[in-house]
């Protein structure tokens, strides 16, 4: 399977979460981190579900319920929230052997394999470097900025 949108949902979540428990706020229910995301809260419970199980999350059932973090956000990479919504290799691969009849054919799969692996491997490396913690002050920078900034001309 390749890279999905699953990683950007389940990393705005995180920064969603992150955010809600700076300001030492209640659990966040599934329906307004769907919101959030303008996209379906079947969808997106199913990712916070990944996210629990690789530990990143926790849920409480029932009124006043919902999702925080299971840990600080300075301890979670986008890799780690990568790593819990998607499966198999991030760049797809030949769907069937190349014919071996041909020269490119017969050699194209090992060549893409070494090519592959090391681009798989500097994304690996890149999301790990960056915390949800990261994203979420790069958030709160945005938004002074635009609250400081002049108002533009409307003509």
């Amino acid at each position: 399977m390749s890279l999905s949108s699953r990683s950007a949902v389940a990393i705005h979540a995180l920064t969603l979460l992150a955010r809600r428990a700076e300001s030492s706020l209640a659990p966040l229910p599934s329906a307004e981190a769907a919101e959030s995301l303008a996209s379906n809260p079947v969808l997106v419970r199913r990712i916070l579900g990944s996210l629990r199980d690789a530990g990143l999350v926790t849920s409480v059932e029932g009124r006043g319920g919902g999702w925080s973090l299971a840990r600080d956000a300075r301890e979670i990479t986008l890799y780690d929230a990568f790593a819990a919504v998607e499966s198999g290799p991030i760049l797809a691969r030949h769907p069937h052997p190349p014919s071996t009849d041909c020269e490119v054919g017969r050699h194209m799969r090992a060549l893409l394999e070494t090519e592959f692996e090391a681009a798989e491997q500097a994304l690996r490396e890149r999301l790990g470097r960056t915390t949800i913690a990261h994203l979420l002050h790069r958030v709160h920078t945005v938004e002074r900025e635009l609250s400081t900034a002049p108002p533009t001309d409307a003509h």
